[in-house]
């Protein structure tokens, strides 16, 4: 393995930042969605909007408090603050919930773009390496032509090998990232709704 990174020629030392970055993110990010799939408490969700259809918004803030589920979360931040402007707080926590999903995908994203990059030109500087050696001792020594042969392959391959497991990691957050936000849409919504419907239940009770 060694010998085949020392034949790659330098590009290989940018691909293996590329690797490191892009193998670092790939563990945050997937002991990131580990843990709030494991912090997910539906029940409580399911439990905030019943206690808010009741319009029991303080037992409702009291049981969600410190939730550790992202959608219970925002559902929270918009019964406290739902005497200001609900919509407003329920869009201002989700922004933050959102930002704390899609942290470091922007990395992600970069080395699934510039690995593949960094191997073409890798390829061109092997294959110019060759013309080079061939132009010093000709075609009758090909032992000289095949190292720029050999640096060319090498580093299209790592750059491959870096970007296709890259690109599979970043769908695969991303349609989590893509889940979550339909959840956080689908329950603002139903507690908006249920928020207009006390207004009005209460505004035809006096």
């Amino acid at each position: 393995m060694l010998t085949l990174f020392h034949k790659g020629g330098p590009v290989m030392y940018f691909l293996l930042v590329c690797s490191l970055a892009a193998l670092t993110v790939i563990i945050e990010r997937s002991i990131f969605w580990f843990r709030e799939r494991r912090s997910r408490d539906q029940a409580l969700v399911d439990k905030i909007l019943e206690l808010a259809e009741q319009d029991d918004y303080i037992e409702a803030a009291r049981i969600g408090s410190g939730s550790k589920d992202y959608v219970a979360r925002i559902l929270i931040c918009g019964i406290v603050h739902r005497n200001f402007s609900l919509t407003s707080a329920l869009q201002m926590a989700a922004a933050v919930e959102i930002k704390r999903m899609k942290c470091y995908m922007n990395v992600l994203d970069t080395m699934v773009t510039v690995s593949p990059l960094l191997g073409i030109f890798g390829t061109v500087t092997g294959i110019i390496r060759s013309f080079e050696a061939m132009g010093i001792v000709g075609a009758q020594n090909p032992v000289a032509v095949s190292g720029g042969i050999a640096e060319a392959l090498i580093t299209t391959a790592t750059g491959l090998m870096i970007a296709i497991p890259s690109v599979a990691f970043l769908n695969y957050f991303s349609s989590r990232i893509e889940g979550a936000l339909h959840e956080i849409e689908t329950y603002s919504t139903s507690l908006e709704i249920v928020h207009e419907k006390n207004k009005v239940a209460n505004g035809l009770a006096r």
